[in-house]
């Protein structure tokens, strides 16, 4: 069975607004790691739209920092699932939209061949 690793990022006073916190290089060489050791990541549309365009604009660009630029290259490389029922349209290459039952999709998907995948919120 595959595996499902959830994150969800906390400030240590209990914030998981994620306009509102600050991402050092070492937290972001942390979730590129992350990112290359997963084949599939699963978003909710919030953050999915958080996410895109923001880092393929980094990896267009590449003005950022190099930690930033690394980022967006795993982050660009893997596949995505957004479950939404409002969102039209992906904006992302390797992105899928998902309408259907959350508990049901992510049992199906653990059920899958593939490398751990995980849930960003």
């Amino acid at each position: 069975m595959r595996k499902l690793i959830f994150a969800i990022n906390t400030t240590l006073d209990g914030c998981v607004d994620h306009t509102k916190q600050f991402v050092d290089e070492e937290t972001l060489e942390y979730f590129t790691h992350l990112t290359r050791e997963v084949d599939l990541q699963v978003f909710g549309r919030k953050t999915y739209q958080l996410m895109v365009p923001y880092w393929p604009e980094v990896l267009k660009n590449q003005s950022e920092t190099k930690a930033d630029i690394e980022f967006a290259r795993a982050f660009d490389s893997t596949n995505k699932i957004v479950f939404s029922r409002s969102l039209a349209t992906a904006e992302d290459r390797n992105t899928r939209i998902v309408r259907t039952n959350l508990r049901d999709e992510i049992l199906k998907l653990k059920q899958e061949q593939g490398k751990i995948f995980w849930s960003v919120v």
